[in-house]
């Protein structure tokens, strides 16, 4: 392996569903292929994020393998610490570190048509060559920091959530949060107790609704360890309840104003200063932006050394940041929780497909692919959790899962009967992202306001408007007639 540079299948990435790809090969008894990982360890998302807080929003029992369940979860939603550690044992167990090679960033790659094979590029070493490569890299990889004046003037700590600098002591300093998004509202409470003065930086409000958290008992545990089939069904029951709200999320807006009432009584009970709580009301639909859930950040600014800043930053000086009323203020660090490029295709992933075909062109105005996974011109490349397969209620496994299925389908058929490659039908394509977007049309997400969701021409390149199991039905099975197959 450490002298091998072409293999049957490259895969990019260590989370999820990198891990699954490798996991379902090895099950068909593929063994000819490397995992190609920029960090020096597993993990993804649940490596790189490591602030104060971190946990998952969805419940552990869902949001981990259907094959590899943890009777063990030792809550219903986990920390990052403990999902991390999931997945260190799943590759332990699967025996896949032997295919994993370390400090190799993908920056590109370019199809030979008269070979069938990809050369993937890699920043200081040897091109990979392999017959099959899929992305498994995910969206939310790529931090973004705001365009604020003067931001790299200021002399103190700095630093994205996902990049947490664990060196810089926090205890007794002036802290500046910026953002109130699904990363801040774990940092807020969770830095809160120890800082002399937390200023927390709000574009805008979002909608809250309680977690539904607590520890996993004893019994529990053994009871999923000893009847296997029980944790199942607690699965399933999970499934089912986070499956109901794409009902009103996709289908019936109207039912959103329930979700809402309860959301805003949540706010009313927990936040009960009325000046306060009308800055931390969302003023557009639930949905729109991501949901999240959490019991302590309304609490966070009842205390007396928290404050919500509202007011719009116009520029930060080398010791402080200032807001649009003139007031300035001084702090020792500034924590980024902005967020990642999610809805648009990195301008340092350079793809060459049939005919020279730059990918970089093909998604100019918005990423697009088949099913979020196959894209036209570029054969025998597959994506994981690509355009328009995000979630705004359930768990990205599931979704994972649903791909990897039809990618291993369209592997074995592409293997079984010696095809060079297979390639997508522009058609096909081009009616699946037709129906996404007509489908977005009147839903939550298409209410009006801005997100992540969103590429900055306002397209929705992120969210699947449907019931997951929708997704899964469509995944099921590769559709021949789909693809042009070349012997």
């Amino acid at each position: 392996m450490a002298e091998k540079n072409e293999f049957e299948i490259a895969i990019i990435g260590t989370g999820f569903a990198g891990i699954c790809m490798g996991i379902k090969l090895l099950e068909a008894r593929i063994d000819d292929f490397v995992i190609l990982e920029r960090a020096n360890d597993i993990g993804g998302t649940w490596r790189d994020n490591t602030y104060p807080g971190a946990a998952c929003d969805v419940s552990s029992h869902l949001y981990s393998f259907s094959f590899e369940p943890n009777p063990n979860w030792s809550r219903m939603f986990s920390g990052q610490k403990e999902i991390y550690d999931y997945l260190k044992k799943v590759v332990k167990k699967y025996k896949l570190e032997s295919f994993i090679r370390y400090g190799h960033e993908v920056m590109g790659g370019s199809f030979d048509e008269a070979s069938g094979k990809w050369s993937i590029d890699i920043t200081g070493k040897e091109n990979i060559k392999a017959h099959f490569w899929i992305n498994g890299m995910g969206p939310l990889n790529r931090p973004t920091l705001p365009e604020i004046p003067g931001r790299d003037s200021f002399k103190g700590a700095s630093f994205h959530s996902s990049e947490w600098d664990h060196s810089v002591d926090l205890k007794g300093k002036q802290v500046a949060v910026i953002g109130t998004g699904a990363s801040s509202i774990q940092v807020t409470p969770s830095i809160a107790p120890i800082v002399k003065k937390l200023h927390v930086f709000q574009r805008t409000p979002a909608w809250i609704m309680p977690k539904m958290d607590r520890d996993m008992t004893r019994f529990e545990k053994k009871l999923f360890k000893v009847l296997p089939f029980i944790q199942r069904l607690y699965r399933w029951r999970i499934y089912w309840f986070n499956e109901l709200p794409a009902y009103a999320l996709t289908y019936k807006p109207k039912y959103i104003k329930f979700i809402q009432a309860l959301s805003l009584r949540n706010l009313r009970k927990q936040i009960p200063d009325k000046a306060l709580r009308e800055k931390l009301t969302p003023k557009y639909m639930l949905g729109c932006k991501r949901i999240l859930l959490s019991n302590d950040y309304y609490p966070a600014f009842r205390r007396s050394n928290v404050e919500l800043v509202t007011d719009k930053i116009t520029n930060i000086d080398e010791n402080g940041i200032i807001t649009a009323d003139g007031n300035k203020r001084e702090v020792d660090v500034i924590v980024y929780c902005t967020g990642f490029m999610a809805a648009e295709f990195p301008a340092y992933f350079k793809v060459s497909g049939l005919n020279g075909k730059a990918l970089s062109e093909e998604w100019k105005t918005a990423p697009e692919a088949y099913l979020g996974t196959t894209v036209s011109g570029f054969p025998n490349m597959y994506f994981i959790v690509g355009p328009n397969t995000g979630l705004g209620h359930n768990s990205m496994i599931y979704m994972i899962e649903s791909q990897v299925t039809y990618i291993m389908d369209a592997l074995s058929k592409t293997r079984k009967s010696n095809y060079k490659y297979m390639d997508v039908k522009k058609a096909p394509q081009d009616q699946y992202n037709k129906e996404i977007q007509e489908k977005l049309v009147g839903t939550a997400w298409d209410s009006g306001c801005v997100s992540w969701y969103q590429t900055k021409a306002g397209k929705n390149t992120s969210i699947f408007p449907g019931f997951t199991f929708e997704f899964r039905k469509k995944t099921k099975k590769v559709k021949d007639e789909d693809y042009d197959w070349v012997k």
